[in-house]
């Protein structure tokens, strides 16, 4: 399917030389569910930050938004299909900063909320808006990106960089860096060429495999989603390289009992990296990958680790190949995600700062999943939980239920003698 892409856009760019950029297997799947969706909206990664009233400069934050979008060619111009084949279109810096109004007797939460719901079809990447309420002493700013140009794990690039664009408050350019956009069309091409080596017969019959159990329970995009949190204490010595297969095998626990079904599900979870000697490029994250559930919690995690680093040895495989695995191994699996698991090292993505001043992560209930159930982990003084579940599909009682088991399964494999 790689080459078949890669046979189509050298079709598309030969027409338009210089106009467009490839786009990775990541970004076409992103890119083709937007398209499938009813309004064509894109999915998002946003974070958000609270600040005391009034740290906000929005001129400066504009054009600090522009010059990080300049830097990068995911923040410039356009993802659009061309003759149905998904490209990035070259363009200037596609970013936006912008003031939210708050209704009378509503929330600068909601607002902001609100304002992601009706992001734009046709963009901008980047979107940094600002709410706050009229007698309150903090405003909040939510930074947020089309999933297309940014990953959860690129988020502390975005982050880092507009720290500095806010405080060395230059003008920004109006166009793309040639170099790099050469730097980008090398990243996507190095990790084409990975995608389209690693779909071979041995990939096949180990993702076939390994989900070949998969039934699928029809996930859907949650409309009306609620959220919980609980944090844990910090991993530390040999208990953090086992935060990942914890995780993997806790959401299972919760997943199992918030579907109701000891049938396999399938957990997606992002996955970074660039193949060896591939430039660094915004946007150039590596793959959605799959773990098939099981109903049963893990006594140790061993197995589950050991089924982890040999998924992670065919992560190049992509997407659209590992459901045809699937398929071919007898699983009537469409590719629908159960749920997603997410994450993220503090450590590498400190709070914005503008100016000097730090803001205050703060985190939206209410958004959106393109799933039923989504898990969010923050690993940093301590381990943040967060549990987003369709509420319509989920009764509060059960997800509370679920969100019990999942940290109970935590507790064990990182806390034994807690």
């Amino acid at each position: 399917m790689t080459a078949a892409y890669l046979a189509r856009y050298r079709a598309v760019a030969a027409g338009t030389p210089g106009a467009v950029l490839p786009v990775t297997g990541a970004q076409r799947r992103f890119l083709i569910s937007r398209r499938l969706a009813p309004l064509g909206r894109p999915e998002i990664v946003p974070v958000f930050f609270a600040y005391p009233r009034g740290t906000v400069d929005l001129p400066r934050l504009r054009r600090a938004a522009a010059a990080v979008a300049a830097r990068h060619p995911a923040l410039c111009g356009g993802f659009t299909s061309v003759r149905a084949t998904p490209v990035l279109r070259v363009g200037g810096p596609s970013a936006e900063a912008a003031r939210v109004a708050v209704a009378p007797g509503g929330t600068a939460r909601e607002a902001l909320r609100e304002a992601l719901l009706d992001w734009p079809a046709d963009g901008p990447a980047l979107r940094l808006l600002v709410a706050e309420e009229p007698d309150g002493d903090e405003e909040l700013l939510a930074v947020a990106l089309d999933h297309a140009a940014c990953d959860e794990q690129s988020l502390g690039t975005v982050t880092a960089e507009l720290a500095d664009a806010y405080a060395q408050d230059a003008e920004p350019g109006h166009a793309s860096d040639p170099d790099a956009l050469a730097a980008y069309r090398e990243a996507v091409e190095c990790q084409l060429a990975a995608e389209d080596a690693a779909s071979t017969p041995a990939a096949q019959a180990h993702w076939g495999k390994r989900l070949g159990g998969l039934a699928g329970t029809a996930g859907s995009v949650a409309q009306s989603t609620g959220m919980l949190t609980h944090r844990l204490p910090a991993a530390t010595g040999a208990a953090r390289s086992a935060v990942f297969p914890a995780l993997l095998d806790a959401v299972a626990v919760a997943a199992h009992r918030l579907h109701e079904t000891d049938a396999p599900l399938a957990l997606g979870y992002p996955w970074g990296g660039r193949p060896p000697g591939a430039p660094t490029a915004l946007g150039c994250f590596l793959n959605t990958l799959v773990h098939q559930t099981s109903a049963h919690p893990a006594r140790d995690l061993d197995a589950v680790s050991d089924a982890w680093w040999d998924d992670l040895d065919h992560a190049d495989t992509p997407f659209d190949e590992v459901v045809r695995a699937a398929r071919a191994a007898g699983a009537p699996w469409t590719g629908a995600l159960d749920g997603l698991l997410t994450l993220e090292d503090l450590h590498r993505r400190p709070p914005l700062a503008l100016d000097g001043v730090p803001g205050r992560e703060i985190h939206l209930a209410g958004r959106p999943l393109p799933v039923p159930l989504a898990v969010s982990a923050s690993h940093g003084d301590d381990l943040l939980i967060r549990l987003a579940w369709d509420r319509e599909r989920f009764p509060d009682a059960t997800a509370e239920a679920a969100f019990d088991g999942l940290l109970g399964a935590l507790r064990h494999h990182l806390h034994p003698a807690a």
